[in-house]
């Protein structure tokens, strides 16, 4: 797009932007835009047109140009015609641009002449002029412009920004061009989510500039904006703009979590990534994939969501804590578990927070950390008695059962200095696997040995095993030690007894039964003595004994103390420490022992040989509750090393040490763990490599007593020793406690340390250092302890309020409610709701236990019985899972929910669904609005009636035509539920279902009776058609409509195509083929006669038109069927090739097309009409018979017999529609019995003389005493060929039945036919016109209207049935009719035919021109006759079209012409003028040979046709048939012929009238408000002219014609005249008023003509004057007066022939009455103006439907 600026004005980038659509091609526009810098460039100044075949440009430009400087430019026409091109110039107007080319040039064709144009400017501004080119086909012009430089910038029309995520961006480019020659500035103006840069500049000319546009929208829309550039020579003058077009899409973003590898890729995985059990120290990882369904780039966070940062720091990592996925793409994501402290579970959540979604994805992390699980063979090892100086190995088995490798750690001196001795001393012992250790026990002194030695096991409690043996020497043979005696010594030490002296002991030895001593094993009697005593853990059994304490009481009572202690149990040689630890330069340091029993004990130190350590003395006895001292003595062997050593004294009682061969307490053990190193001064110590894991022990957040174990691994070459550095803050050190403090590490060997604390909350929570030094120097090794106590902290979501929607009394609402750990300790939880409210509120779960952490959901249920609100006060108790019973903490959560009633029901109260088709459904939506304020459950009923049935009471019997999705439901509280409603009707009838309600608790009960809710009413039809009209053509065009009517019995027809169909109707809904006979059987019971009526032989086909109507709701399918469309098509095998004389009757009359129709199928949507045609050709003489099934699809199933019946040229034929034939019925005693009618319609080709049977009329007369029971008014007569004669009939019964009479009416030259006539006779006297119209009328009133003409129709009425319904004799009836000409381009002519037209219907206009889409205005007068008659009449009116006329008379003129030339012109030269010469023939003339063949040529005989081919048209045949020599001769004849133009034939309208007249009594009494309407006989109410008109039985033979005199037609002149002149008179006017209260003073007698008998009957209005047809402008006549004159007549009804001429009967006698004037007058006056009114309507020039006006008159003056 270019911009540019030119002077003042500030030109627009580009037409309006319309906005389009949401997302509207808006990738077509990405094409687009990538193809902006073609599509939008500036069009250069070389592009050429062509005007009128010469190539040239439109326009020239100078662009670049100074002043007083002359340019020129070449203007180049070339020729592109192919022939010469003369141009006259016209040279540019202005001075500015001159040419020097001639005036007139030439140009040939292909060559070019260029024409040279000067331009020369005065001043600096803006010039346009033209040159003009003119030829012989037209001129064209070339602009010339010079225009000034001005800034001008080019940029695209719209830019399109790549698809975007919600909060995120997106960046395109584009260009800026400055195309002027002037330096341009420029600054966009622009708004978010659009940025723009740089926003501002300046472009040199011809410069270019890369814009950067930027996409950030906040909402997911469609984003467009048109951004301005407003540009100029200086930034402050930026006038101009040019505008582009930013456009965008914006779409939230989305991120799955889809499990990876998996068979399935789009499965997602659960809100829960569960780890399972991983071995303490171990890490486990597991994966999940990030998926973006979305169309656009996601970005996301990771993050763990806890409320701080744990203290040891989390379990759970994450590789990836941000990243972008691309549209359609997945990125992995590892989540790693390294659990630190065993048998905890770690639960931790992972929040993926994607930048602009609607929602945060959490994923839940679970764990369980497990340690190693190992136990020893046995519990004690018994060495027995060996002799001193030897030793025993026992084996020991250490078994791992899980599958966490297990690092152990005997707490032995293995060096010596121990008389047990274990090895290996420590190690691993892998997963599932046993290891076997050896024991060995090698004594120095003869006692007994016994010591409890602990196995360490990193990450778990310590193992205990008991190691006993004595040792005999020669002199000393103490008892032998058991381990029956450690069992009940461990029996009175677990019920806290200790031995008060040897002599209590041996009393209470001797009341033990022996039996008790082996009841319990070893590990049994452990363990039923910690179960029953609450002994404490091995952990603090470990630290006792390592703390010098030996047997201290396991309750951990400070009344009680050990049997004996040492102190200091760990000594420090060598060691500059700041701990407490005993820690010396010297040799020797000094450990002291405490007898804390009452007995007298013997100590005696296990001696070491080659031991640095020594002990002075080995032995000594320790009076009870005393205490003695020994020196340690360190004397080094080797300089510059380590030394560790653990010192081991045996104590025993030194009295009574034999009890009866029972040793009731085995000797207890003491330890001193010393280590030192000989380092000279200034030798630098060993350098330490070791590893301390964990490096961060962290505590449980309970102030208990808990335990730690850390692994210290030496990883190098060299011995370390480590000892422990208390801080100096004493608080700590008194907190925790290490076991050991000291040691010596070999080689790769480890120590396992074990940590005891109790957290307390005013410890640092970022803990303390203990430091561990090394190889006694300057290395150390920090290990953090943190060991800080919280309180247990619970969070209830809500602020512990919990609110229920209001719920229905008696159901049940369930909410979630959630509940989160945030400590650090894993809790027990109990919810205690108050017993009165248990019935109303319940939680699950109750009880449970949470993680740190852990969130849990409860959920809450609320059960209302009572309408109103509600408020409960449920409290959560919550523990630690360490100490069950204690800590126990409390929150109360606050519950608030309402009881209340809900209700249901629908938006509208009755549904109507409409007509649905039987045996098809619908489905509707029956939207269920709960406006209450609580969630409704219900459970739906439905009851079904049908409407147009009586009551069915056991509704059990009635099949449901109604299903619903589903019964039972939920609807939230103001909210809807669409429910599905399947509708599917049986049977044609109006259903109706009552859809009802039950309200439902939560545990399914009904709580309310059914309460209705909405009416569905629907209609089950089956497809309906109905035929509403019909015309016929061809041969039987001039039978009447209800003659046609009549023929195709389309009453039986429309009656059973509106009934039901049975259920045989519906084997096949559809039309199919199903049967294998040529002949198939038919599923219906109904049959029809469509009778074609007959016509002669080779006469044109007769063809009948049906106009088919749906005058339902449903489309509806029909088709014909033929013989051959349901016969299925069988291989030739399997054809018989034998046919029955009916299969080859149907297959001559398919063959030959005798009858034909089409279509033969189609569809009619609802209101939709279609005329289907019907042809009977007659080809062969006699009666021919078709079956025809017609076929409704899901509807009725007719079948039609097709009739016609064709006779020869010269035999009459009187064919009767009906062989039976009702009359109206008649009440007996009725003076005036009405005339009626029976047609007789001549099918023949020559007239038909009939007379009816007088003798069986007289018969009839002599059986009912001599009454005229039936009377034909003309007995005998002629009809024409293709007419129909009415018989008129007067039928007067004498008894109140129905007569059956048999009337036989022969046919001159023909047969003669039996009809039977019936006749009721009424005993009331009941109207007649209650039941005559069921005879008379062929069509319901409704349908009177013709809505669709009929094809190739060019003109149709606005109606063509007329009803005039009950009239009086001798009245007059009028009517407005239109013809309109529905073609668009063709003139008709119509003309009313006079033959057709009765004496008494007269129709003004009787002709005229239609031209394309025009009306014309047609008025009918119906005068009856003095007798009551029941009228049925058809008038024709013929319609012509104008082009058709217009060929016929320029044909005929010719042949005029040419018949004229051959009467004067003859040649006698030419010797071939016979056989050249054309014959012309009259209408009237044959000319010679002409009748050798009459009809379509003969035909061979031929064989019946092949079952495969039977659909041969006719003429095929023709053509297939060899002609004679007489044929070809006669046919060289008639090409010679040529016949005089026939008159094209008219087509025919009709146009029914029907009418029923009555004597004024009967009127009177029967239609009296109608009565008053008859104006012409308010006279004759008065009862002495009421006098009946007798009627001669004997002479009655016809009706005279109601006629209308010259005299009548001279008073019409003259009064019109007369009248139009005192109607002006105002005087007059005013005076019309009071006249007609004036006595008569005014009457005209009317003459009695002496031509024919005169009826009383009123004259007719005067027909429209010729100038109404000829000229519009003149004005119309507007009055018409008519005198009539009333006479009683005696005389007898005249009768007429068929041919129309009168027969004179005897002359009636007139009784003169008087009347009114001016009655009579305004009459006719109001009927012409009406008559008038509706011309001008039709013209347009009146318009009936304008809003009328009011004029305000002036006052009336007093003068």
């Amino acid at each position: 797009m270019l911009a540019e600026a030119r002077g003042p004005e500030t030109l627009g980038s580009a037409a309006p932007w319309e906005p389009s659509n949401a997302g509207e091609d808006i990738m077509d526009q990405r094409m687009r835009h990538n193809q902006w810098s073609e599509n939008n460039q500036r069009k250069p100044s070389s592009h050429k047109s062509c005007f009128l075949g010469l190539e040239t440009k439109p326009e020239l430009i100078w662009e670049d140009w100074d002043l007083q400087s002359e340019l020129t430019k070449t203007l180049v026409l070339k020729n592109k015609h192919s022939k010469l091109q003369k141009l006259h110039v016209r040279p540019p107007m202005s001075k500015f641009f001159t040419t020097s080319i001639s005036q007139i040039i030439f140009i040939s064709p292909g060559t070019s002449v260029s024409v040279p144009i000067t331009f020369t400017p005065l001043q600096r501004c803006e010039y346009e002029d033209s040159i003009e080119f003119q030829g012989k086909e037209g001129s064209f012009q070339v602009c010339l412009r010079a225009t000034l430089p001005c800034p001008a910038l080019e940029v695209p029309d719209s830019v399109l920004l790549p698809l975007c995520a919600v909060q995120h961006s997106s960046h395109t480019t584009f260009l800026l061009r400055n195309v002027s020659k002037l330096q341009t500035c420029f600054q966009w103006e622009c708004s978010s989510p659009f940025h723009l840069s740089p926003e501002r500049g300046s472009l040199e000319p011809g410069q270019e500039c890369q814009i950067t546009v930027a996409f950030q929208p906040q909402e997911a829309l469609v984003h467009q904006q048109h951004v301005y550039c407003r540009f100029g020579e200086e930034e402050n003058q930026a006038d101009s703009f040019c505008i582009v077009l930013l456009q965008g899409l914006a779409k939230y973003p989305c991120l799955q979590l889809r499990a990876p590898g998996g068979k399935d890729k789009k499965q997602l995985l659960n809100t829960e990534l569960q780890f399972g059990s991983v071995a303490v120290g171990h890490s486990l990882q597991k994966r999940f994939d990030i998926f973006n369904p979305s169309p656009v780039h996601s970005s996301f966070l990771i993050s763990l969501m806890s409320d701080d940062v744990p203290l040891l720091g989390s379990e759970f990592s994450c590789d990836k804590s941000r990243g972008e996925v691309a549209p359609g793409g997945s990125l992995q994501v590892t989540v790693t578990y390294t659990p630190a402290v065993v048998d905890t579970s770690s639960v931790e959540y992972l929040s993926i927070k994607c930048k602009g979604a609607l929602k945060e994805t959490l994923l839940k992390l679970t764990g369980n950390c497990i340690g190693p699980n190992v136990s020893l063979s046995s519990s004690v090892v018994d060495f027995g008695c060996i002799e001193e100086g030897g030793s025993v190995v026992q084996i020991v088995e250490l078994f791992n059962s899980s599958s966490v490798e297990a690092i152990y750690q005997w707490d032995l001196d293995c060096n010596g200095h121990s008389v047990f001795n274990i090895q290996p001393a420590s190690g691993t012992i892998h997963p599932l696997s046993i290891i076997t250790l050896k024991a060995v026990y090698r004594p120095t002194l003869p006692i007994a040995h016994h010591r409890k030695v602990a196995c360490l096991i990193l990450h778990r409690e310590p193992l205990f095993l008991d190691l006993i043996g004595t040792c005999h020497s020669e002199l000393q043979k103490p008892v032998v030690l058991k381990p029956e005696h450690l069992i009940l010594y461990k029996l009175h030490w677990s019920r806290k007894q200790t031995p008060p002296d040897p002599h209590d002991t041996k009393q209470h030895v001797q009341s033990i039964h022996p039996d008790q001593q082996e009841v319990f094993s070893p590990l049994q009697e452990i363990h039923q003595g910690r179960n029953n005593d609450g002994d404490v853990s091995k952990m603090e059994e470990y630290f006792q004994s390592s703390l010098g304490y030996v047997d201290r009481p396991s309750f951990g009572s400070s009344s009680f103390s050990p049997h004996i202690s040492v102190k200091p149990s760990e000594l420090l040689f060598n060691h500059k420490t700041s701990s407490s630890l005993t820690s010396s330069c010297a040799s020797s340091q000094s450990v002291s022992i405490t007898n804390h029993t009452r007995g007298k004990l013997s100590l005696t130190w296990t001696e070491a040989q080659d031991s640095p350590f020594s002990v002075s003395p080995l032995s000594c006895d320790l009076a009870p509750l005393k205490s003695t001292s020994f020196r340690v003595n360190y004397d080094p062997k080797q300089l510059n090393t380590l030394h560790e050593a653990q010192l081991e004294c045996f104590a025993y009682f030194k009295e009574n040490h034999h009890l009866d061969g029972q040793l009731l307490c085995p000797p207890w053990s003491v330890v001193v763990r010393v280590i030192g190193h000989s380092f000279q001064p200034g030798k630098e110590h060993f350098v330490p490599s070791c590893s301390l894991r964990p490096p961060r022990v962290v505590f449980p957040a309970l102030s208990v007593l808990s335990y730690r174990t850390v692994l210290l691994h030496n990883t190098g070459e060299l011995p370390l020793t480590f000892c422990l550095n208390h801080p100096s803050n004493s608080t700590l050190e008194d907190s925790v406690s290490v076991v050991p403090k000291c040691g010596l590490i070999q080689p790769w060997n480890h120590q396992i340390l074990t940590l005891r604390a109790t957290s307390a909350e005013d410890s640092p929570r970022q803990g303390f250092s203990l430091h561990l030094q090394l190889n006694a120097s300057k290395h150390s090794k920090e290990l953090v302890v943190v060991c800080v106590a919280e309180k247990l902290r619970v969070f209830l979501e809500g602020d512990g309020s919990l609110h229920f929607k209001a719920t229905p009394v008696g159901s049940l609402t369930l909410r979630s409610h959630h509940i989160r750990n945030l400590s650090r300790l894993p809790l027990c939880f109990k919810w205690t709701i108050p017993e009165p409210d248990q019935q109303l509120i319940c939680v699950e779960p109750d009880a449970g236990e949470l993680q740190p952490n852990e969130s849990s959901i409860q959920a809450w249920s609320f059960n209302p019985l009572e309408e109103k609100a509600y408020t409960f006060k449920p409290t959560l108790t919550f523990w630690p899972i360490q100490t069950p019973g204690s800590n126990v903490s409390h929150l109360t959560l606050t519950v608030m929910g309402t009881g209340s009633k809900g209700f249901l029901k629908t938006k509208t109260e009755v549904l109507d669904v409409g007509e649905i088709l039987v045996g098809s459904y619908r489905s509707i939506e029956v939207p269920l609005v709960n406006s209450s304020p609580c969630t409704v459950s219900f459970i739906l009923s439905v009851q079904q009636t049908l409407l147009d049935e009586e009551a069915i009471h056991d509704l059990q019997t009635v099949p449901k035509d109604v299903k619903l999705d589903h019964e039972r439901g939920t609807v939230s509280s103001q909210s809807t539920l669409n429910l599905q409603l399947t509708v599917r009707p049986h049977k044609q009838t109006q259903y109706q279902w009552i859809i009802s309600y039950q309200t439902l608790s939560a545990s399914g009960t009904v709580l309310s009776p059914p309460q209705a809710v909405c009416r569905v009413l629907a209609k089950g039809v089956f497809p309906t058609l109905k035929v509403i009209d019909v015309c016929s053509g061809g041969r039987a065009e001039r039978l009447s409509k209800v003659h046609l009517w009549k023929l195709f019995s389309l009453d039986s027809f429309n009656e059973h195509l509106l009934s039901d169909p049975s259920p045989l109707e519906l084997t096949y809904k559809t039309s199919t083929r199903h049967s294998t006979r040529s002949s198939p059987s038919v599923f219906t019971q109904t049959f029809l006669d469509f009778d074609f009526s007959a016509a002669p032989l080779h006469s044109d086909p007769s063809t009948f038109m049906l106009m088919f109507h749906n005058p339902g709701s449903l489309p509806v399918d029909w088709v014909f069927l033929f013989p051959e469309d349901q016969q299925i098509e069988l291989e030739y095998w399997a054809e018989t090739g034998e046919f029955s004389s009916t299969e080859l009757y149907q297959m001559k009359v398919q063959e030959n097309r005798l009858f034909s129709i089409s279509p033969c199928s189609g569809t009619l949507l609802p209101g939709q009409q279609r005329a289907v045609s019907f042809s009977y050709s007659h080809d062969f003489t006699g009666t021919d018979r078709f079956p025809v099934v017609f076929k409704i699809s899901h509807g009725r199933e007719i079948l039609l017999n097709f009739q016609g019946v064709t006779t020869k040229v010269d035999r009459p034929c009187l064919y009767f529609a009906s062989k039976r034939h009702v009359f109206t019925s008649v009440s007996i005693g009725d003076t005036h019995p009405p005339k009626q009618v029976y047609e007789l319609h001549n099918g023949g080709a020559v007239p038909v003389h009939y007379e009816v049977d007088r003798t069986m009329l007289l018969q009839l007369q002599v059986e009912n005493f001599n009454h005229p029971l039936l009377d034909c008014l003309r007995p005998e007569g002629i009809v024409l060929p293709g007419e129909t004669a009415m018989l008129e009939w007067i039928f007067s019964p004498l008894e109140a039945k129905v007569y059956y009479m048999d009337i036989l009416i022969h046919v001159q030259d023909g047969d003669s036919t039996l009809v039977r006539f019936e006749g009721c006779g009424l005993i009331t006297p009941t109207l007649r016109s209650t039941n005559q119209f069921k005879s008379t009328d062929w069509r319901n009133s409704e349908l009177c209207v013709q809505r669709q003409p009929f094809p190739n129709q060019a003109v149709f009425l606005s109606e063509d049935s007329i009803s005039l319904g009950n009239i009086l004799v001798g009245s007059l009836s009028s009517r407005i009719l239109y013809l309109t000409n529905v073609t668009h381009t063709d003139t008709v002519r119509y003309t009313w035919d006079q033959q057709s037209i009765q004496l008494e219907v007269k129709i003004n206009p009787q002709q005229g021109v239609l031209h394309p889409g025009d009306t014309a205005v047609c008025f009918l007068t119906f005068t009856a006759t003095d007798y009551p008659t029941d009228y049925q009449l058809d008038v024709i009116c013929q319609i012509i079209q104008e082009t058709a006329l217009t060929q016929y008379q320029d044909a005929l003129q010719r042949w005029e012409e040419e018949k004229e030339r051959q009467q004067v012109e003859f040649t006698i030269t030419d010797k071939n003028v016979l056989e050249n010469q054309i014959v012309l023939i009259d209408k009237l003339q044959e000319p010679v040979g002409a009748s050798a063949r009459k009809g379509p040529a003969l035909r061979t005989y031929k064989t019946l046709p092949a079952i495969c081919a039977r659909a041969r048209s006719k003429t095929e045949a023709i053509v297939c048939t060899k002609l004679t020599r007489a044929e070809r001769r006669a046919q060289r004849e008639a090409a010679k012929v040529w016949r005089r133009p026939e008159t094209p034939k008219p087509s025919l309208l009709h146009l029914g009238i029907t009418a029923h007249s009555h004597v004024p009594l009967d009127y009177v009494t029967h239609f009296p408000d109608q009565f008053n309407r008859q104006n012409r006989y308010r006279q004759m109410m008065l009862p002495h002219t009421l006098k009946p008109t007798t009627i001669s039985t004997h002479s009655l033979s016809g009706l005279p014609s109601v006629t209308c005199g010259p005299d009548g037609d001279i008073t019409m002149e003259v009064l019109t005249s007369v009248l139009r002149d005192i109607l002006e008179d105002s005087a007059f006017t005013e005076s019309l008023s009071a006249l007609a209260s004036n006595p008569q003073t005014y009457q005209i007698s009317e003459t009695t003509p002496t031509q024919s008998p005169v009826l009383p009957s009123s004259l007719p209005p005067r027909p429209f004057p010729t100038a109404l047809s000829q000229a519009a402008s003149q004005p119309p006549v507007l009055f018409s007066g008519i005198i009539n004159a009333e006479t009683k007549q005696h005389n007898r009804v005249e009768s007429q022939d068929t041919t129309g001429s009168p027969i004179k009967g005897p002359q009636r006698e007139n009784t003169q009455h008087t009347r009114h004037v001016p009655a009579d007058i305004s009459e006719d006056v109001l009927l012409n103006t009406i008559q008038n009114l509706m011309i001008e309507a039709v013209r347009g020039e009146l318009v009936l439907t304008a809003h009328p006006r009011s004029v305000n008159l002036p006052p009336v003056s007093n003068r």
